[in-house]
Order: structure tokens, then sequence, then C-alpha cells
């Protein structure tokens, strides 16, 4: 899977990374920034994914579509979707055109709104990444660990770079006796959460 990252995908995720270093150098506005996770991050979801036991592959925030494409890989393997939410016109064209570009637009679905209206309807969730506004994160756990089979992954990013924001969750999940949960020092720090 990640010896054999399709050409289309590279060259996209290339892309990607150029405007996000660039986001940050001209200091764009945060909400317009891509703020997307580092390769490093992407091959952690990958390989977390391709090893997740059966059930929905979820995403809360596609942004440009980035950590998408990493999950992707691995659902392409196991021949499966993921459904990815995003708020954000501008960011919805922009995964649009990355999923097109990179012809995953068939193992992605892309939800226009805010995945909080959605999630008390996604049963079986055996897989979901976490990477919107931090002020939803204790919401969406809320809603997405009780949905989950058991051996499900939750992976939360901004767990060490965001931790003041996301202490109260990352408390929660900690102490959750319905999961086993740690942080990774990977990338800018996730919250690994695993449903017993």
């Amino acid at each position: 899977m990640l010896h054999n990252i399709p050409e289309p995908v590279k060259k996209r995720m290339n892309y990607l990374e150029k405007i996000d270093a660039e986001d940050r150098v001209n200091k764009t506005p945060r909400l317009e920034r891509l703020r997307q996770i580092p390769p490093e991050t992407g091959k952690l979801l990958s390989i977390l994914a391709a090893g997740a036991p059966d059930g929905k592959f979820l995403e809360i925030g596609t942004s440009g579509g980035y950590s998408t494409m990493w999950i992707a890989l691995a659902c392409i393997e196991r021949g499966i979707k993921i459904k990815t939410f995003e708020i954000l016109e501008e960011k919805i064209k922009l995964a649009k055109e990355t999923f097109r570009a990179t012809k995953m637009a068939e193992h992605v679905e892309l939800v226009e709104g805010d995945a909080r209206d959605f999630l008390k309807q996604e049963k079986n969730i055996s897989f979901c990444f976490l990477d919107a506004e931090k002020e939803v994160y204790n919401d969406c756990y809320d809603l997405i660990i009780p949905n989950m089979v058991k051996g499900g992954l939750l992976v939360a990013d901004n767990a060490i770079n965001h931790y003041d924001i996301l202490k109260p969750m990352i408390n929660k999940a900690l102490s959750d006796e319905r999961v086993d949960a740690l942080i990774v020092p990977i990338g800018k720090g996730e919250l690994l959460c695993r449903k017993i």
C-alpha cells in the first residue's frame, strides 16, 4: 500500500503539501488554511485503517482531501469507501478536485455539512479520523464512541499541539472504560482510542 502509492496521488499530495506550507508562511487566515496533517501521520492513518475491523470508515474535517487520500489508500486495498465531512465551501471544492485528480472519487463519499448533524445515524463505525475545529471534538467523541464496533479505532489529531483546548476530551477518553486510549507522539500528536 505505502510502497505503491499511485503517481496521481503522490502528485496531488505534493501539491497540497505546497499549498499548506505557503499558507503557513503567508499568514493565511486560520479558517482558510488547509492545516493538514504531516506525511508521517498520513502513513500512520493508512496502516491503522488497513488493520481496522470491518465497518464504516469516517473522517470529520476533509479540508483539501489530503488525509482522506491516506485513508483511502487503505480503503482501496479493502474494497470499501470512506465517508468524509466538510463544512467550508472552498475546502469542499478543493477536496472534490483532489478526488477527481487522483481517481479516488469512487472510494470517497464527501458529505457537505456539519458532521454532528449526521453522526447519530452512523452505526458500525470501525475507523474514524477526527481533524476539525477543536471546539467540536468533545461532541464528536460523544457521538462516535457509542456507535463504534468492537476494536474500532478513533484517531483525533492535534492531541499535543492543541492539548490545552482538547484536554477535557482527552481526559474523558483516557478515563473512558469503553476504550483503550493513548496519545501517540507523531505529527501534531494523535489521540488513539480503540473500542473495547
